[in-house]
């Protein structure tokens, strides 16, 4: 039996990166997986993927930013699955998002009104709203798992990409927040921090490992870490074993923010 055999979880941002290995592994894992993207062609693949390995899941393509698409993606879920045991919030922009919105990942200076809006949109709003559509069945069941993708960014100043480290920061606190109000209705909400992975999002800046130096500057594992290693890390959050694990802040980052 799987850590998260008959479970039902959403999972936002499945198209690629730390979202696409979480519905994998969740998958994998038992869990009957609602793989949430705008891009329908990759949620395609990764549900492939599943139903090859045996899993079984569907997909919603939805822009997570919107509440009538993130209401949406829990109604159908309830619908097709009948609750909602686990959200796994792993849709969010970063540094590569400034190749498709040039000056979203500036400083405060150098970011305008509306790159900003749109970054905490799309990394904090999305959030809120998923949470707000979600916890209510959650409410009901009895029991839920929030996961929350933030960045190692959430809790370190940065010199830029100040709307992006401004939402990560948030995502941080109401986490916090969100433990502390529905711990009794059974609802555990935790975050998880990753530091530099190998992901489109940091595609650009990856070839920075290939220097001894540099890797050593950037981490004490000189090297970036996987997808899938983040995703072990949720599929503990997601799953019976961490029941007494709420509020926690979860730096999945090689030791980066572990050394002065």
């Amino acid at each position: 039996m799987g850590r998260l055999q008959d479970k039902v979880a959403i999972v936002t941002g499945a198209g690629t990166g730390i979202g696409r290995a979480c519905m994998e592994l969740f998958a994998q894992e038992g869990a009957k997986v609602v793989g949430v993207s705008r891009t329908k062609a990759n949620l395609e693949k990764v549900l492939a993927e599943v139903e090859k390995n045996g899993g079984e899941g569907m997909i919603v393509p939805a822009d997570v930013s919107d509440p009538d698409q993130v209401q949406k993606v829990v109604d159908e879920t309830v619908k097709a699955y009948g609750r909602v045991d686990v959200v796994l919030n792993g849709a969010g922009v970063g540094y590569s998002w400034d190749q498709k919105s040039p000056g979203s990942m500036g400083s405060v200076t150098e970011t305008e009104p509306d790159k900003w809006r749109e970054v905490m949109a799309i990394d904090l709003d999305s959030i809120y709203l998923m949470s707000r559509a979600a916890i209510p069945h959650m409410q009901k069941q009895g029991n839920g798992s929030i996961i929350n993708i933030s960045s190692i960014l959430g809790v370190k100043g940065n010199p830029d990409a100040h709307a992006y480290t401004a939402a990560k920061g948030a995502l941080v606190n109401l986490t916090r927040s969100l433990c502390s109000a529905y711990a009794l209705d059974g609802i555990r909400a935790n975050c998880v921090c990753p530091g530099f992975i190998d992901t489109p999002m940091i595609q650009d800046h990856i070839s920075l490992f290939d220097d001894e130096a540099t890797a050593d500057r950037l981490c004490p594992m000189r090297r970036a870490g996987t997808p899938m290693e983040m995703a072990y890390g949720c599929l503990y959050l997601a799953s019976d074993e961490a029941s007494y694990t709420n509020g926690a802040i979860f730096m999945l980052d090689g030791g980066t923010t572990a050394r002065i």
